[in-house]
């Protein structure tokens, strides 16, 4: 039966309303004629009427067609609609009369006016008769969706009433947090309390919760919602009718607040200028060219027109969107410059070798690395041999095939690291350093490093980390109240890069300015109150966000350190110092590098920790509170 409903066509269902009305005439009538007490009666009045019948039920047909009436939905069938059918009604009483009296029948006026009276309410009943037909087969249907209304207010009753005869959804109770309204009934439908929602979703079997609550900010939306999920329930999440109808300002919240915004202090602009005659006209290399801070080195280097620039990257994705990006931007500015996307890894010599030859490249920036700390605390020899063989492999193909500059980009978690990531950027730098020693003259390759610390807005770090725990209503985690961290946006990092870079000559350390470190916790408050919500905790109970202390992680110190060393030398770039630091002799790399080969091949990670521990300057593992328990 509901199967030839829903077949049913937009004409049939207009037919079938158009007999039914055709069918209420000759009942209208018979009632009319038995509650009025009129010579000949019943029977002989009506058979009399029975030659006007086909005229009355055209008349019928032809308003409906007219006003309409028969293409209302049953669903949509409200106070409109029911005026429309009361002139329908009034028409046919007119008809009923006019037809009476060209026939030469002696009716009387409240025969035609009962008549009318009694069609509209016929007619009327018979639609409301039809719809809960309808929406019982509906409702026991086995794939209608059983949906509870989370909120019994003014948008949970419009929504009630906007479901009714859905052909797939059917609403079946309310719960909400007003204790107000429990026990009572809203659009038909009972209202329990919220704590008792487990319950009501087991005796209603419940598939789908809708959270009709626009009312409580979006954090607590989300709690709740976490909350019914982990009950095996789908969640979906209503708008109030402001901002349905752009009442309320919703760009805000849907668009996550700059990275920069958290920044402490006012972004800088550093123009590369003459820095920028570096890079025009040159062979580029930029590996790592899919990440953060590679991808950025890109569109940067692209403004200071090279002739060619060799992407890099490991990532297929990666490497992909910024080849993509580049080239619309080349398309669109009408650059002449040459985009070479290489996928692969600085450890392949053999590609390296290959690859700097081919291409003449006269500029590497080097940007790959795993630089995730607890990834590469998990992983430690991947980590090595990324960052230390890559760098070793790079660096050394770079001097062979006559490269002229070679930048590192190393870390502040290099200096006295406490976890294997911030070791092996170090042992990189030793090797870069060895390396300026070895081959550093007029005519050989100048290999310098250049170390900053966090970089914000870039993939891992904090700041994306808060914005997306607070799009799932928080907790934010920060691992201890004391941790502090250095930072700086992206542009500025990378502008003070290439700088560096163009300004070396050779075994330099470059350490860029990033102002005062900025306590990891008030940073957490920040993105907290610039989404615009408060934060919960002891003082502010009835808070949005928590902000939850974790306890640090393996490796993780509470701040970090730029240089080995006090003595910061200054640079034609005011933001931009430099330092000479001891290294370790050409016997000491070799034997450092083989000794950490040797643990790559045996695949023994205390081993590698151990060469680590040897060699790194200032390494120490921080024990934490969950490892000391």
């Amino acid at each position: 039966m509901l199967n030839w409903i829903k077949s049913l066509s937009k004409l049939q269902k207009r037919r079938i309303m158009q007999g039914i009305d055709a069918a209420l005439v000759p009942l209208a009538l018979l009632f009319a004629f038995s509650t009025l007490d009129l010579q000949g009666g019943i029977w002989e009045n009506m058979r009399s009427y029975m030659l006007l019948l086909p005229y009355m039920v055209l008349a019928t047909i032809g308003i409906s067609v007219w006003l309409g009436t028969s293409d209302t939905q049953l669903s949509a069938y409200e106070a409109a609609s029911v005026g429309l059918t009361a002139i329908h009604a009034a028409l046919l009483a007119v008809a009923s009369a006019v037809f009476s009296d060209i026939s030469g029948l002696d009716l009387p006026v409240g025969l035609h006016m009962v008549f009318g009276m009694v069609f509209f309410c016929f007619a009327v009943a018979s639609r409301a008769v039809l719809l809960q037909l309808v929406l019982a087969l509906y409702r026991y249907s086995s794939n209608r969706t059983r949906v509870l209304i989370y909120g019994a207010g003014t948008t949970g009753s419009h929504m009630v009433s906007a479901l009714r005869g859905h052909q797939s959804i059917h609403p079946v109770a309310f719960v909400d947090d007003n204790k107000g309204l429990h026990g009572m009934r809203v659009q038909r439908l009972t209202v329990y309390p919220s704590v008792n929602i487990a319950k009501v979703v087991e005796d209603k079997q419940i598939d789908r919760v809708l959270l009709a609550v626009p009312s409580l900010s979006r954090p607590k939306q989300a709690q709740i919602a976490r909350r019914l999920e982990k009950m095996g329930l789908e969640v979906q999440t209503l708008p109030s009718f402001s901002q349905l109808i752009g009442e309320k300002e919703l760009v805000e919240k849907l668009t996550p607040v700059s990275a920069k915004s958290f920044l402490g202090r006012v972004e800088i602009d550093h123009p590369l200028g003459d820095a920028s005659s570096s890079y025009k006209d040159k062979v580029v290399l930029i590996s790592g060219a899919g990440g953060s801070i590679g991808s950025e080195l890109c569109r940067q280097v692209i403004d200071c027109k090279p002739s060619k620039l060799i992407l890099f990257e490991l990532s297929e994705l990666g490497l992909y969107n910024i080849d993509m990006e580049l080239r619309s931007t080349i398309e669109h500015e009408n650059l002449n410059i040459e985009i070479v996307p290489v996928l692969g890894t600085v450890t392949d010599s053999r590609q390296v070798r290959k690859l700097l030859t081919t291409h003449g490249v006269q500029i590497v920036l080097h940007a790959a690395a795993y630089k995730h700390v607890p990834l590469v605390e998990a992983n430690p020899l991947t980590g090595l041999v990324n960052n230390v063989f890559g760098t070793q492999t790079l660096a050394e193909q770079s001097a062979k095939a006559g490269v002229e500059r070679f930048m590192l980009i190393s870390s502040d978690k290099a200096v006295r690291p406490t976890n294997v990531m911030g070791a092996s950027k170090r042992l990189a730098e030793l090797v870069v350093r060895d390396m300026a020693t070895r081959v550093g003259n007029k005519e050989g390759t100048v290999f310098s490093m250049v170390r900053f610390g966090n970089v914000l807005g870039s993939s891992g770090s904090v700041v994306p980390l808060f914005q997306e725990q607070l799009s799932r209503g928080g907790p934010l985690t920060v691992t201890d109240k004391g941790v502090e961290r250095y930072f700086m946006t992206v542009q500025e990092a990378v502008q003070l890069v290439l700088q560096a870079c163009a300004i070396s000559r050779g075994a330099e350390v470059f350490v860029l300015d990033m102002g005062q470190p900025v306590p990891i916790l008030n940073l957490a408050r920040q993105v907290i109150e610039s989404a615009g919500y408060e934060v919960r905790d002891a003082d502010n109970p009835d808070g949005d966000i928590e902000i939850e202390i974790t306890g640090l992680r393996p490796g993780e110190k509470m701040s970090e350190e730029l240089t080995l060393s006090d003595s910061l030398l200054g640079t034609s770039y005011p933001k931009i110092f430099m330092t000479h630091e001891e290294g370790l002799s050409q016997i000491e790399i070799a034997t450092a590098l083989r000794s950490l080969r040797e643990a790559f091949v045996a695949s023994d990670e205390d081993m590698a920790r151990d060469v680590v521990r040897r060699w790194v300057e200032g390494f120490q593992v921080i024990v934490t509170k969950a490892d000391a328990s």
